[in-house]
């Protein structure tokens, strides 16, 4: 084992412990590792968009549910919104320094899911077929 791993895994301590009640780390997780965030943070990371700028370049996603995503990471300081006073009102959404930062480690984990889907789909099958019988999908 490599030294920088020891010092990453012994500088870590573990969440939801009763001495680690709230350490931050699942909070923070849960709002930038979902499904939508991520790939808002993804489109984002391109430029300003407009709202339907972002829901095109966002397979499925539905217009409420944009909407609680950046405004979700609009709170936690990641997209910053821009309304013009116009007629009608023009909207915008960029990333902030914050969420600008995030985009190298969203491009990461999008190159290590691509360098291995393979690998992940050869091995759900190997186990699908050992598992015949259950309901992980």
């Amino acid at each position: 084992m490599s030294d920088s791993h020891i010092q990453v895994t012994a500088s870590l301590d573990p969440c939801g412990l009763d001495e680690h009640p709230d350490c931050g780390i699942r909070d923070v997780l849960t709002r930038v590792g979902d499904k939508w965030s991520v790939l808002v943070i993804v489109e984002l990371a391109s430029g300003v968009r407009r709202f339907r700028e972002l829901q095109r370049g966002i397979d499925g996603i539905s217009q409420r549910m944009l909407t609680l995503t950046v405004r979700r990471l609009e709170r936690d300081g990641l997209v910053t919104r821009t309304v013009f006073p116009t007629v009608p009102a023009q909207v915008t959404y960029e990333l902030t320094a914050l969420g600008n930062s995030l985009t190298h480690l969203v491009k990461q984990l999008a190159d290590w899911s691509l360098d291995h889907r393979e690998t992940i789909a050869r091995a759900r099958a190997d186990y699908d077929a050992h598992h015949p019988d259950h309901e992980i999908r």
